[in-house]
């Protein structure tokens, strides 16, 4: 039977589920938070672009074993279906922000993210 994983119902609930599914090695629930053609700027020079690629990224920081912390989210700017989320980030780096796209079923998936600035 297939697990059925949380969805946001919100934009900012992406970056609380990102960061669950980092902390419990979810590679695959990661990557049901983005959209497939979506993009990651991690490294920001060196961004990922779609599923495949996102799958490396991802699998290559869960072999790391990070500890995420969820961080508190900044206003979110909606403007029809695409969303602009932010966080101010513990670690000092800087801003963290996202954009992402409301889905037919009312849900939302990210579409781009810069984890660092």
């Amino acid at each position: 039977m297939p697990e059925t994983r949380a969805r946001a119902h919100h934009p900012e609930d992406l970056a609380r589920l990102l960061v669950a599914r980092v902390n419990a090695r979810d590679l695959d629930g990661i990557l049901e938070l983005f959209e497939p053609d979506a993009v990651v700027a991690y490294p920001v020079d060196r961004p990922s672009q779609g599923t495949a690629a996102l799958r490396e990224l991802y699998a290559k920081l869960l072999a790391a074993e990070p500890v995420f912390e969820v961080e508190d989210p900044l206003p979110t700017l909606i403007s029809g279906d695409l969303a602009l989320t932010s966080t101010a980030p513990k670690d000092g780096t800087g801003g963290r922000v996202q954009v992402a796209r409301r889905q037919p079923d009312g849900t939302w998936l990210r579409v781009i993210d810069r984890p660092e600035s």
